[in-house]
């Protein structure tokens, strides 16, 4: 027999939310776009694509390539800019009763520390840091690949943000253990990872990168493995949570992460392929529990035998 109840609310901070599915960045859109296919109130949360303080207009096309298991992305970060995701998106979460988070991107750490004061007095549930960014001040590069740059703004944006801060991490270092403590230190509620990994495309017959920019993000069920690898060192050096990405599409890969030790999952890539996939892992991850007799998906969590 089934047990009665079942809890699936997980914690960030002080914010709760109803279930631990929730949307990647860059590939839901700003909800409305999947509101046809299903309840964006049924998730735990939504992640809006980043935001940079002015408008965007990304990298020449073709900017998305598909792989083997994956797809390769090069869009450069695309968006409306601040000010038109205030006065023009914004009014369009506050109708939903689910988190928005907002993903926020820029080259150098007063760009950051802008956003997130600016959006901190807006209805934005949290504010995801997107540190994959270039630092233009230091060369190019990424902030997300050295500790002490990741501590430098993690500090610097935290003293800017009211919300729940969640820092997001790339793949593509040596360690990724040192960048989840130094975000931790520099005061995140919690992390999220893995970004996409670096990769790139060959067309044989022109024999060009598939790609304008010739490399891009590797994303989808390829990328799995790595992640949740990630996933589970990070669990096992930091106290915040850790929000797992990467290649999730069936409830198995939802379970492993919480195995893992990820207090909730982003599903990116899949939302492509089934705009409704999201909603079904709630459903998928309810029927679950409720068949193990498990009422608070607390006892998944972290639980893995090693």
């Amino acid at each position: 027999m089934a047990v009665k109840k079942t809890d699936l609310a997980v914690s960030i901070g002080d914010w709760k939310l109803k279930n631990p599915i929730m949307t990647a960045s860059g590939t839901f859109g700003y909800g409305e776009e999947f509101a046809d296919y299903l309840d964006v109130d049924s998730l735990g949360a939504i992640v809006v694509k980043g935001i940079s303080l002015l408008p965007r207009t990304g990298n020449p096309p073709p900017r998305v390539v598909e792989t083997s298991c994956g797809m390769l992305n090069a869009i450069g970060l695309e968006n409306v800019g601040l000010e038109r995701f205030i006065s023009e998106k914004i009014p369009i979460f506050e109708k939903y009763k689910t988190g928005v988070v907002a993903n926020i991107l820029g080259d150098s750490i007063d760009d950051y520390c802008r956003l997130a004061e600016r959006l901190s007095d807006t209805s934005i549930t949290a504010i995801e840091v997107n540190i994959s960014c270039p630092n233009v001040k230091k060369g190019g590069v990424a902030f997300g690949t050295d500790p002490k740059m990741a501590y430098d703004i993690t500090r610097a944006v935290r003293k800017k943000c009211s919300k729940p801060l969640i820092i997001k991490l790339t793949p593509n270092v040596t360690d990724i253990t040192a960048i989840a403590l130094a975000a931790e230190e520099g005061g995140a509620d919690a992390v999220s990872l893995i970004n996409t990994l670096l990769g790139m495309a060959i067309d044989i017959k022109s024999r060009r990168p598939k790609l304008a920019n010739v490399v891009g993000g590797l994303s989808g069920p390829a990328i799995k493995p790595i992640a949740l690898r990630m996933v589970w060192q990070v669990c096992n050096k930091v106290t915040i949570p850790v929000i797992g990405i990467g290649g999730i599409s069936r409830v198995e890969d939802v379970l492993e992460f919480l195995l893992a030790g990820a207090t909730a999952v982003q599903i990116g890539t899949a939302n492509l392929v089934d705009p409704n996939v999201a909603g079904e892992l709630v459903v998928k991850l309810t029927a679950y529990l409720q068949e193990n007799k498990i009422e608070n998906i607390g006892q998944l969590i972290g639980s893995l035998e090693v």
